[in-house]
């Protein structure tokens, strides 16, 4: 297939002529269609309704120290669900804290720790002249709206496919006393799907910050979201990996089952050293009386151990595999060779990672958006919803049935083809 750049220019004028005719076509179809966030599908939810039956009112509530769940107390969660989390991110039972359904309340609650009292005792960044983060980009527009929340400057790392470009972390790291943290989606990255090699996560363990409460912020939200049986990415464990490195204070480490079992009713955690989690609980003993015990009993009673929720992710995998296939296939067919794009085709998690003609993403988006589907903002995957080169488009293939995946994703290939044709144009 010849490149759009490389077409004459009454070439390119046909070409837009039929592609503006094929979207006329596209927005008289009245299409409502929702890829803009990173949702499980009521097909995947599904497959957790078991969990419902697991307690009944005949149900022993009491956990296996005998504490009843149905009462206050035991602030940090209870054993059982201690040591369920605790083989899902791949750490001992006492390096971690349970918390409510949200590991993103989680990160919020610890950014605001330390920006309110402090890190460990350290002074409270509300009280510094500048706090800084490194924000990897692309990246999740979550992280980066707690930080500007709280006024916090995020500085761009471009992102490879080994990780974030960490010969700029460890210069900026090592050299500046305001960098007080990075955001990190270690595994299956979002938005383009990235693991970690060994060595980014062995050079994150030896960094030699400036700043004594420098964290590591690891969001491992994807550990064991895998779309394929034999091609599964692995990576190394940042906090064993610390403490031989002769830092075990250096990383916050998140987890939750919101896309194994359901989002919005999930168990959350944080795991860290052992003096950064009575640091973090000092905060809790005022700030709660404990986290939902019920919901985490429920879950370790429906799951039992890692094999279980390891059994319920390849049904995940089931779902999600032909819905990745089918937007990646069309994505070959249909824009392979002409030179407008280019896309991730991760092993797992939840999207795919688009990148435009510089100067395409925002037009693209409104187009598909005018046609009747929705995707995730230009821009979002960037601090500031700034793309510094409009380009980045997050697709987010899990939520709409796959009929309708197709559909949004026909439109959406042509109206990448549509605005790059005219930014070609301006050339000619």
């Amino acid at each position: 297939m010849t490149a759009y750049k490389d077409r004459s220019k009454e070439e390119l004028l046909q070409i837009r002529e039929e592609l503006q005719a094929a979207y006329e076509a596209f927005k008289k179809r009245g299409l409502k269609l929702d890829m803009s966030r990173g949702k499980p599908s009521a097909e995947q939810l599904d497959l957790s309704m078991g969990m419902m039956c697991v307690l009944d009112n005949f149900t022993d509530l009491k956990c296996e120290d005998g504490i009843d769940c149905r009462n206050y107390g035991v602030v940090d969660g209870i054993p059982e669900a201690k040591r369920l989390l605790g083989e899902l991110i791949e750490v001992p039972a006492d390096h971690i804290i349970i918390y409510g359904n949200s590991s993103l309340n989680v990160m919020f609650d610890v950014v605001s720790h330390a920006y309110t009292h402090g890190v460990m005792g350290m002074t409270p960044w509300c009280k510094l002249d500048k706090v800084k983060f490194l924000c990897p980009v692309p990246g999740y527009d979550r992280h980066f709206a707690i930080t500007e929340y709280f006024g916090i400057e995020m500085i761009n790392v471009p992102m490879t496919p080994e990780g974030p470009d960490m010969d700029l972390v460890e210069e900026l790291v090592s050299s500046d006393e305001a960098v007080k943290g990075i955001w990190c989606v270690p595994k299956y990255s979002n938005p383009q799907g990235y693991t970690y090699s060994d060595e980014t996560v062995r050079r994150f363990a030896n960094l030699k910050p400036a700043a004594k409460d420098f964290r590591i912020f690891w969001d491992n939200a994807y550990n064991v979201h895998h779309l394929y049986e034999e091609k599964q990415d692995v990576i190394l464990e940042l906090l064993h990996e610390c403490e031989k490195a002769g830092n075990p204070d250096m990383v916050y480490k998140f987890s939750s089952t919101s896309k194994i079992s359901f989002p919005g009713s999930g168990v959350a955690a944080i795991s860290a050293s052992k003096a950064n989690l009575e640091d973090l609980r000092r905060q809790l003993k005022i700030q709660t009386i404990g986290h939902d015990k019920v919901n985490q009993l429920r879950h370790v009673r429906y799951f039992k151990s890692i094999a279980g929720i390891e059994k319920q992710m390849k049904k995940h995998a089931d779902i999600m595999r032909p819905k990745f296939e089918a937007v990646l296939d069309m994505l070959e067919k249909e824009l392979g060779g002409l030179e407008i794009g280019t896309w991730t085709k991760p092993h797992g998690g939840y999207f795919i990672s688009f990148d435009a003609l510089e100067g395409c993403a925002k037009a693209i988006v409104a187009k598909a958006k005018e046609a009747g589907v929705v995707m995730t903002g230009a821009g979002a995957t960037y601090p500031y919803g700034k793309d510094p080169h409009d380009s980045n488009i997050r697709i987010a293939p899990s939520y709409p049935p796959i009929e309708e995946l197709v559909q949004a994703t026909e439109l959406f290939v042509l109206c990448v083809k549509l605005v790059s044709v005219e930014k070609i144009l301006q050339t000619k």
